[in-house]
């Protein structure tokens, strides 16, 4: 059984981990501001929210019943876009972001914990993920199988994958970068 050294240690580790995440959706954000293409960036998932307590997947702290703060596994943005021309430049703009997070800030966040959303203005309809490859389509990935993936270079879909507007809701999402109120 955890001690209560170990329970207070897990969730100081869990809230430090949101704020990383935190802090590597504002330097994505702002690599995302060149693109005049971009008009609005939010932040949402567990990331944008309080953490809330929760029996884990750690078996030690299952076993024993012990709630802890939920685990923030990646990095949700919400990316409003008008045209879909340049996501592999935005894919390397992500990447550079955070390779400058690490230099500055020794915060180490991997491309593929920042999933970017893309959402069509005005009508916030789903158009998919910016892939994570740097190449489209990736070769023997059975990612790029997916129909309609690739059809826009690097615009990544996802077998039944359906965005669900309520996480978007306003108690659910942080606005980093918003281009129509600047």
């Amino acid at each position: 059984m955890p001690t209560k050294a170990e329970i207070e240690s897990q969730n100081d580790y869990l809230l430090q981990r949101q704020q990383k995440f935190r802090i590597a959706a504002e330097w994505v954000a702002r690599s995302l501001q060149p693109f005049p293409e971009v008009e609005k960036v939010a932040l949402f998932g567990s990331v944008a929210v309080p953490l809330w307590k929760e029996i884990p997947r750690f078996t030690a702290f299952r076993r024993a019943k012990i709630e802890v703060y939920h685990e923030c596994k990646d990095v949700d943005l919400a990316v409003w876009i008008r045209d879909l021309s340049r996501l592999h430049e935005l894919q390397r703009a992500k990447a550079k972001a955070l390779n400058s997070l690490h230099d500055e800030q020794s915060l180490g966040v991997a491309p593929h914990e920042v999933e970017m959303f893309l959402l069509e203005p005005e009508t916030d309809r789903y158009l998919g993920r910016i892939c994570k490859f740097g190449k489209c389509p990736k070769q023997r990935k059975l990612e790029c199988l997916v129909p309609g993936c690739g059809a826009t270079p690097f615009l990544q879909q996802h077998v039944d994958f359906e965005f669900y507007a309520s996480a978007l809701a306003p108690d659910k999402h942080v606005v980093l970068f918003d281009r129509t109120t600047n």
